[in-house]
Parts: structure tokens; C-alpha cells; sequence
């Protein structure tokens, strides 16, 4: 997002080929040059002039104060309904929402646990250089990147009209991905499974947890959960579920 509250996409960010001063975290502002992308329709996304970037000042993990005066000056939708709705009447292709509940997370195994052809095809295109890279160090590059070999979905429910209603969609943040190396590294292919729902079924959803949505360029109408915001609850937030038990 930029400092006035608006959600942008910068895409693709080849963060091999950023250099170690540029290289920026999650929750960390940054300068740039960017320019709307004159391939993709979508009204929030721009390219980046990766050598431009300079990193700034990074929002402290443990300030959710500092966090949410920012994250207030974005629209949260209640449902899904509201997002798509948002989608067709003004063309929004990002949105943050926060559910209901979360009612389960599925785990499915993916269609491919290699990368295909087309995958790696896609991934040198928008990571390749001229002259940095030869094609065959390129291509052997990315077939040793670590493909999860499991899609995540969550099923959330958002109130609509007085009444519960369900959705899924697929997780493809890239902190969920991290998350699975993590605990398979651990618990080896057996045990990854329990560490991993704990977190992603209990932990996050018992804080104030928000999806950030996204649609496929190809597809306007298919979103994705882009990533999870998870900021502790509010503390009248906290005072009311203590009151209904």
C-alpha cells in the first residue's frame, strides 16, 4: 500500500536480482519508481524499476498500534459478497477481508509436486536478466527451488444478510509456504501436519485475522488469498467475546 491508504501491486519483484541494500521485508516502506503496467488491466498494478528501490523505515513487529493507523485507512469488506460486488461495480482486484470465522483448512495434494515446464518456463521469464544468467545455470537454478507439493485452502464464513455464508479459496502466500518447509524440515514428512494446522486453525484465527484477496490477471473473476494479516484483537473486541460466555 502506498502512505494515502491505496492497496497496489508491484509485480514481479525478481528479488534474486535486487541487490543486498535493496533487498526489503514485509511491513517495511519503500521508495521507488513505478509505472502502471501496460499488460495487465488491472487498475492497481504497476511495474517497478528494481534498481530505483530504496529500502526505508521498517513497522516494528511488536507495534500493532503504529501497524493499524495504516491498516485503518484501507476499506475492509465484512463478506466476500461485498469485495466481488466491489470487483464488477469499480473494478477492485485487491481487497483486504476480514471473515466471520474460519471454519477449516483444507489441505489438498497439488497436481504437480515438480515444477512443469510451463512453471519453469514462466519462472525465468520473471526472473531472468540479460547477460546475468546462462540459460542452462538459470533453468538448473530453479528446479532446485523447493516446490510445495500441497495446495492450502481456508473455508471462512462472513455474515450476509443476518446469515452465515461459506466460501474457500486457495492460500498462496508466501508465508504459508515458508510455514510448511518449516515444520516438514522438523517434523519430517509424518509430523508437519499437526504444527501446521495448529497455526493456520487456531493461532491465527484467534487473533484479529484478515485476508488480503487478489484476482488472477488471466481470470477477473478467481481470487486468491494473497496473505494473511494477523494483528492482535482489539481490546473491546477481546471484552466483548468474554461478555457472551
Amino acid at each position: 500500500m502506498d502512505e494515502r491508504g491505496n492497496l497496489i501491486r508491484l509485480y514481479p519483484v525478481p528479488f534474486r536480482l535486487v541487490t543486498e541494500d535493496q533487498q526489503f521485508a514485509k511491513w517495511q516502506w519503500i521508495e521507488a519508481i513505478i509505472d502502471r503496467s501496460p499488460a495487465d488491466r488491472r487498475p492497481e498494478s504497476h511495474k517497478i524499476g528494481v534498481d530505483t528501490i530504496a529500502v526505508g523505515t521498517t513497522l516494528p513487529a511488536g507495534d500493532w498500534k503504529e501497524r493499524r493507523r495504516f491498516l485503518d485507512k484501507l476499506t475492509i469488506y465484512d463478506s466476500f459478497d461485498e469485495l466481488e460486488k466491489a470487483r464488477l461495480d469499480n473494478n477492485i482486484t485487491l481487497g483486504l477481508l476480514r471473515p466471520a470465522r474460519i471454519a477449516a483448512l483444507q489441505i489438498r495434494k497439488a497436481a504437480s509436486e515438480e515444477w512443469t515446464p510451463q512453471e519453469i518456463e514462466k519462472l525465468e521469464y520473471l526472473q531472468r536478466q540479460p547477460n546475468l544468467f546462462e540459460e542452462q545455470q538459470e533453468r538448473a537454478s530453479i528446479k532446485r527451488l523447493e516446490k510445495v507439493p500441497f495446495d492450502f485452502h481456508y473455508t471462512y464464513e462472513c455474515l450476509v444478510d443476518g446469515e452465515l455464508k461459506s466460501y474457500t479459496h486457495k492460500i498462496v502466500d508466501w508465508e504459508a509456504s515458508q510455514l510448511y518447509r518449516n515444520v516438514r524440515r522438523r517434523h519430517g514428512a509424518e509430523g508437519w501436519e499437526a504444527p501446521f494446522r495448529k497455526k493456520l486453525e487456531i493461532e491465527l484465527p484467534s487473533k484479529d485475522l484478515m485476508l488480503l484477496m487478489g484476482t488472477i490477471h488471466r481470470f477477473p473473476g478467481q481470487w486468491l488469498i494473497i496473505s494473511l494479516v494477523y494483528p492482535p484483537k482489539l481490546q473491546h473486541e477481546t471484552d466483548q467475546q468474554i461478555s457472551l460466555f
